[in-house]
């Protein structure tokens, strides 16, 4: 018998370090070089690895939370002696995002959920083979809940266990509409404070965004934009379609004013790296889509934009956010971006501040669109109205620029002929 120490793999992205997620082996297990034995947060994923021999497994190297080096031993394998790696430059696996949102608390739970549906023994660990296919969110809300899902049948992709799945178990299992009844989570203190570790995703948006906003002057420019016609339009073209193509919101149209605004200000379209005091302009228009998970927000990328009509923009805006909810993105799904679009639609307020997503110059922050009475050839007369609140980083971009680029954007929107006008 020999110890191989397997190091933590390089997991793309350039990163040098990953927060450990989960364990997915415990110490004695047997493990082949099909076995995922933990999985690990980039910037952008949670990632699987998997061991690349066969043995017995010896140590872990970290517990959950734990930031660990790449290159670092990270478990501990007991081989043969004449064992050899089968995929020593194959241990990672397809990275997972949360699953898609629903409107269940993550809190609910069911003291009256049958056997069937019980957490196996603390130490059965299922086999990689074996083991369901869920997103870390998921499976910390199984455990939550005392599900065992290896008896939830999911319903995404590849038969993927998604939070709907679990939502339909606890209501067949009698705990109401909002499947909850009582909690199996610890129970807060006296005064009803509970403290909670701040890890995985939500961590690395709290260093990312503290390292934005930290680093890089933010200008935010707002202004009112008149859609009034392009809302007409949007309405009659999903008309016209019907069933037969996505349903077009007002999102592509957005990310298509944003494609002709940076054709004119290019310097919009850009990464500026401050240690290299250097700005890369970019021909090609990878436009990021803030999309809400469970796990927080991620920036979706919709490739080429530049490329594509308004109703190929609206597909492929359906594809990359679905794709971040339902945790199939890949890393490739999830980074790249030149430019950013965030919205909150219907509940997004009159004004934002957005912050940046570096290395990235600029962000257009969607507001809610509402009727509004706007004074017109003598008398008031009512438009659908929403206003744009655009961060730059203002290293790069003055304010003059900014200005302009908002007001390229606007624009097109209120004249929603020149979208489909490449010459003008």
């Amino acid at each position: 018998m020999s110890l191989f120490e397997m190091k933590l793999p390089d997991v793309g992205e350039g990163v040098a370090e990953s927060e450990l997620v989960q364990w997915l082996v415990a110490v004695g297990d047997r493990v082949t070089p099909d076995t995922v034995v933990a999985e690990v947060l980039t910037d952008k994923a949670t990632v699987e690895v998997s061991s690349p021999v066969t043995g017995e497994v010896a140590a872990l190297h970290g517990e959950p939370g734990d930031v660990l080096a790449v290159g670092g031993t990270l478990i501990g394998i007991e081989t043969d002696s004449d064992a050899v790696a089968s995929r020593p430059e194959d241990s990672i696996d397809a990275p997972s995002e949360t699953d898609e949102a629903t409107s269940v608390p993550k809190d609910a739970s069911d003291s009256t959920i049958s056997d069937a549906a019980a957490l196996p023994p603390p130490n059965g660990r299922a086999s990689s083979a074996d083991r369901p296919s869920a997103a870390p969110a998921v499976r910390s809300r199984a455990s939550d809940l005392n599900l065992n899902l290896g008896s939830i049948e999911g319903t995404g992709s590849g038969g993927r266990i998604l939070h709907a799945d679990l939502d339909r178990v606890l209501v067949d299992r009698g705990s109401g509409p909002l499947g909850r009844q009582t909690s199996s989570r610890p129970a807060a203190d006296f005064d009803g404070r509970r403290i909670v570790a701040v890890r995985g995703v939500r961590r690395r948006i709290a260093e990312r965004l503290s390292d934005a906003w930290r680093e890089i002057p933010h200008i935010t420019y707002v202004d009112d934009i008149d859609v009034t016609e392009l809302e007409q339009l949007r309405v009659t073209l999903n008309m016209r379609s019907g069933e037969r193509t996505e349903r077009l919101t007002l999102l592509p149209f957005i990310a298509r004013a944003v494609v002709l605004a940076v054709a004119e200000l290019p310097e919009l379209n850009a990464h500026y790296d401050h240690p290299a005091e250097t700005l890369t302009t970019f021909g090609a228009v990878h436009i990021g889509i803030a999309t809400q998970t469970d796990d927080g927000l991620r920036v979706a990328v919709v490739r080429h934009a530049e490329q594509r009509s308004v109703a190929d923009l609206a597909a492929e805006i359906g594809r990359v956010t679905g794709l971040a909810r339902d945790g199939s993105a890949t890393r490739a799904d999830l980074s790249g971006s030149t430019i950013t679009i965030t919205s909150l639609g219907a509940i997004g307020g009159i004004a934002t501040t957005p912050i940046l997503n570096p290395p990235e110059v600029a962000i257009v922050g969607v507001n809610k669109m509402e009727t509004r009475p706007v004074w017109r050839d003598g008398t008031f007369q009512p438009r659908q109205k929403l206003n744009l609140s655009s961060s730059f980083d203002h290293r790069m971009v003055d304010g003059w620029v900014a200005a302009t680029f908002v007001q390229h954007i606007k624009r097109s929107l209120e004249t929603p002929a020149l979208l489909f006008v490449d010459d003008i």
